[in-house]
């Protein structure tokens, strides 16, 4: 698929930022690598996760000619989009909690975080909090737990819902009013978090903008033949495809296959 926009997470979680993709640019071709065999990046040190996001996406360039690559996971992008953007000739679009437009947002100065462990110590992570925390009381929360229950199906479990509650509750009790999720898995968990928290509280994730981003930096490349046509995409995945197809259509509501993956260097 030439000209494709390559998306890639460690699992499933990357989803939740195709959808916004897809929503937004209905014309165009994506192409979304799922590293399921080593999934969840959360867990794993940096230099794995430099290594895997580096091997995946000199695979989709050479296989798949992509047009732009968007690290659809808040560890990958901590990890690796700066060395991304020094080695691809093309847009890299990272992720990173949505901190800025929740400060902005809230009224009772407390922000609320959720994400990985890795994420939250990372130095992307240290430079964001540093940039706003003179603005707003900012608590952050790891959540270890979340991207497997994602990856494993287990949405709407009550250990699920247990673990969560013992995540967001306690913010709630330090008046959080602004809830940030820091993670591309944790948009599958909204309906759940609501239930916890009610309607009065905000929950940002990145995914629109995320989306926006894409368009504004490959409106230059839009090719004439998509112009009339429906986008499709192509699903890849390092782990088992046939379980990952049966979680994704799951999660969607919708038949999704995809298909194996087996990133390789090129020869030197």
């Amino acid at each position: 698929m030439n000209n494709a926009i390559g998306i890639f997470d460690s699992g499933l979680g990357g989803l939740t930022v195709l959808h916004e993709l897809q929503a937004a640019m209905q014309h165009e071709y994506f192409v979304y690598v799922a590293d399921s065999a080593y999934a969840p990046y959360g867990n794993k040190d940096g230099e794995t996760v430099l290594q895997r996001s580096l091997l995946i996406a000199e695979t989709l360039t050479q296989t798949h000619q992509i047009k732009a690559l968007v690290v659809a996971c808040n560890t990958a992008t901590a990890a690796a989009v700066h060395q991304l953007r020094e080695i691809l000739d093309i847009p890299v679009i990272g992720m990173e909690p949505a901190l800025k437009p929740a400060v902005e947002q809230s009224e009772s100065g407390i922000v609320g975080i959720l994400a990985t462990e890795n994420t939250l110590q990372s130095d992307k992570f240290s430079n964001l909090l540093d940039a706003h925390q003179h603005q707003a009381r900012i608590l952050t929360q790891p959540c270890a737990g979340l991207v497997e229950a994602v990856e494993q199906g287990e949405l709407h479990s009550g250990k699920t819902k247990d673990l969560l509650a013992s995540y967001v509750l306690p913010l709630m009790d330090e008046g959080v009013d602004t809830l940030v999720l820091g993670c591309t898995h944790y948009p599958w968990f909204e309906p759940m978090i609501r239930e916890l928290v009610g309607d009065d509280i905000a929950i940002i994730s990145t995914g629109k903008a995320v989306a926006k981003q894409v368009q504004k930096q490959t409106q230059k490349q839009i090719q004439s033949h998509t112009i009339n046509k429906q986008g499709q995409t192509m699903f890849y995945t390092t782990g088992d495809a046939e379980q990952i197809s049966q979680l994704a259509s799951s999660l969607l509501q919708s038949n999704i296959v995809f298909q194996p993956f087996s990133p390789q260097h090129s020869e030197p």
